[in-house]
């Protein structure tokens, strides 16, 4: 038996080396039109910005080790021109330009996916790079080495597009992003997206949402300008194109095989095209998706490789290995965030029709009283009365893929949110706490379900504040650091005292932080008689997060020298003894733990004298500065590190505290702040 392969990375190379372990006796030919196969092509980015250092690491296999392991024809560089289906017979072009004919008896195509380049006007200037392969890499990283790159604008702020900025920050490049739609990473949620945003601007990185290229221009200094669509230019150095990319079904095409209604090469559930004895597998091809059951285009390196197993076996023992699908399970780092999705966002559920609710959970990745923890954002979508799931996206700093790949699991075998309660974990402080994220992911589900939860999002909230009696059931001290605008503080343990606050002739919106004490009182309204109750879902850390309008980028992105990132807060100029700073540690505490932690850290010291809070709270960080007006401290410095934020705070003499304001109503009229319940005080604040 005589098995021909097109395409030797992931798929190619998997379907190769499995036809040899299965048939000892038969000839496998593999051709690849590039010069490397089986290469690590998801560790280029990190190649690129130095955290891998010897590039010889991201060859898994040569063409001499592999066919030497594995008794293979590999022959790279030798490009196939066309495919006669009925002769079974394909034309090459070896490296020396000659054409030749080889047979087959089966053929595999794997012939990956190709890099967008839009007709655009000076798409074809120098230093216009796409990363999709070995060669691209060198070029890049030529480029780079010739001490000229200051600064680089990424098109396309996809999971590779993100992975290239954060490795060309790595490398000491200043960069910006342009994204045409209104948000980076289109697999996941605006909800989720956004904290990713605030991230980027942190580190550096200068945003262009809902932009797009209208064309580039050569310079007279020698740089490139990236021209806008709103007029705007920014000046750079390098452009790495990230827009997406496309089956490569030319050959399947001519060949006259079936393209799918997604564009790719179809494909039966035994990996067959719609020709006798040609297989296809990996980014060329569509499949039906588990869930929705339409067809679909996935790029993903694990797929492919599970694609060219099953495909190798088909080809060598008949067809009776069936491929379930894939549900499109990713993942990226980016800086010190991790992000996965599996599944269907809520955004594409929408737009598919098809009926579903969501949930958003704040966690932590594991016991809080055990070192470290580091917060965990869940974000579910399920069917609104099976409770089937339909996906799921994750945020946080670890733990993220264990909790996606444990959820992908589920889905791909139909599961519901119930399974996610029932699932059984390992636990122990280091690693987990006793009931897990996921499991707490699946009751806040099953609460939204069996309408023990009447829930709110932030998009059904935004815009619609003064619809709703808003009840902020946190503590006087988080409400301080920032609310909804128009919302009346009434903290949960105060609630059942001063219900004749609630109004019950008007929707009630109730919000804590992250959800779990706006479903205490929820249920509180609930008993006492209200009947239009409704718990904020994620909080206001989610609503903050969603709302909150992305920095403008800088002016420097777009002059004639690169971005800067951006300044710590202003510094004083001479910092205080070590002795009059107070170190406060509140990592691994959720709000309202930091917020308490501070405030008690400031009753304990006086004017002009310092505390340094490090927390893993995000929400803590960026809330700091609203905070220290509400109470006339005055910040003295902010700071974030791999996930880690430490913020300084001076305290100030009383009388120096300015009006109070928060990033949700600043600019909206006065605001008064009283940590008491004496009435004499209040009415005293109010004269």
């Amino acid at each position: 038996m005589k098995y021909v392969i097109i395409g030797g990375v992931a798929g190619g190379a998997t379907a190769a080396a499995r036809l040899r372990r299965i048939d000892e006796t038969a000839t496998i030919v593999l051709l690849e039109k590039g010069k490397h196969i089986s290469y690590a092509n998801c560790g280029l980015p990190y190649y690129i910005g130095n955290i891998i250092t010897e590039r010889d690491k991201l060859l898994v296999q040569t063409p001499q080790s592999f066919g030497q392991h594995f008794r293979t024809d590999v022959r790279v560089e030798n490009e196939v021109l066309a495919i006669c289906p009925s002769e079974k017979t394909i034309t090459v072009r070896n490296p020396q330009g000659q054409e030749y004919t080889e047979t087959y008896d089966k053929l595999l195509l794997s012939p990956g996916a190709t890099p967008v380049r839009p007709p655009l006007k000076g798409i074809d200037l120098d230093n216009i790079f796409t990363l999709r392969n070995v060669e691209d890499t060198d070029r890049i990283k030529s480029c780079l080495a010739s001490g000229r790159i200051e600064h680089a604008v990424v098109v396309g702020a996809g999971f590779i597009g993100l992975e290239m900025a954060e490795n060309l920050r790595h490398a000491g490049v200043g960069v910006s992003i342009v994204e045409m739609a209104g948000q980076v990473m289109a697999p996941i949620d605006y909800s989720l997206a956004a904290p990713v945003h605030q991230h980027l601007t942190d580190k550096g990185v200068a945003l262009y949402l809902e932009e797009s290229v209208t064309e580039f221009q050569r310079r007279a200094d020698g740089r490139i300008d990236v021209c806008l669509k709103s007029g705007k230019r920014i000046a750079t150095d390098l452009v790495m194109l990230s827009i997406g990319v496309r089956p490569s079904t030319a050959l399947a095409k001519a060949a006259g095989l079936r393209i799918g209604e997604a564009g790719g090469i179809w494909v039966d559930q035994y990996l067959q095209t719609s020709a006798p004895d040609i297989y296809a597998v990996g980014d060329a091809i569509e499949f039906p998706h588990p869930v929705t059951g339409k067809p679909w285009l996935n790029y993903l390196a694990g797929p492919a490789n599970r694609q060219g197993r099953i495909a190798a076996d088909n080809m060598a023992r008949g067809n009776h290995v069936a491929y379930e699908g894939s549900i499109g399970t990713s993942i990226a780092k980016v800086f010190d965030l991790t992000v996965a999705s599996t599944g269907l966002a809520a955004k594409r559920l929408k737009q598919l029709g098809m009926d579903y609710r969501c949930s958003t959970t704040h966690s932590s990745s594991h016991a809080g009283y055990y070192p470290d923890a580091m917060p965990l954002t869940i974000k579910l979508t399920f069917h609104p009365t099976t409770g089937r799931l339909y996906g799921a996206q994750c945020t946080g700093h670890e733990g993220v893929d264990k909790r996606i790949d444990q959820i992908a699991a589920l889905i791909k075998h139909g599961g519901t949110v119930y399974d996610l309660m029932a699932t059984e974990h390992t636990y122990a402080p280091p690693f987990s706490s006793a009931k897990d994220p996921i499991a707490i992911a699946g009751y806040v589900a099953s609460n939204i379900i069996s309408g023990d939860m009447p829930a709110l999002t932030w998009r059904q909230l935004a815009g619609h504040e003064a619809d709703y009696t808003l009840i902020d059931v946190r503590t006087s001290e988080e409400h301080a650091f920032g609310t909804i605008a128009g919302a009346v503080n009434l903290p949960l343990d105060e609630l059942r005292q001063h219900l004749d606050r609630v109004p019950k002739d008007k929707p009630v919106a109730v919000f804590c932080a992250v959800g779990l004490r706006g479903y205490l009182a929820t249920r509180i309204l609930l008993a006492h008689g209200y009947t239009n109750v409704r718990n904020l879902i994620g909080g206001y850390k989610t609503y903050s997060a969603a709302t909150c309008p992305l920095p403008s980028p800088q002016p420097e992105a777009s002059s004639d020298k690169p971005s800067a990132p951006p300044a710590a807060e202003p510094q004083p100029a001479a910092r205080p003894a070590a002795a009059t700073r107070l170190k406060v540690n509140a990592c691994g505490l959720q709000c309202p733990g930091p917020i308490l932690k501070a405030k008690q850290a400031m009753d304990q010291l006086q004017p002009g004298q310092q505390v340094e809070v490090t927390a893993t709270d995000s929400g803590f960080a960026r809330d700091a500065s609203a905070w220290c007006n509400s109470t006339g401290n005055r910040l003295v410095e902010r700071q974030q590190s791999k996930g880690r934020y430490t913020v300084v705070i001076e305290k100030c003499a009383p009388q120096a505290a300015p009006r109070p304001t928060s990033p949700a109503n600043a600019g909206k009229g006065k605001t008064f702040i009283l940590f008491s319940d004496d009435l004499d005080k209040a009415l005293a604040t109010f004269v």
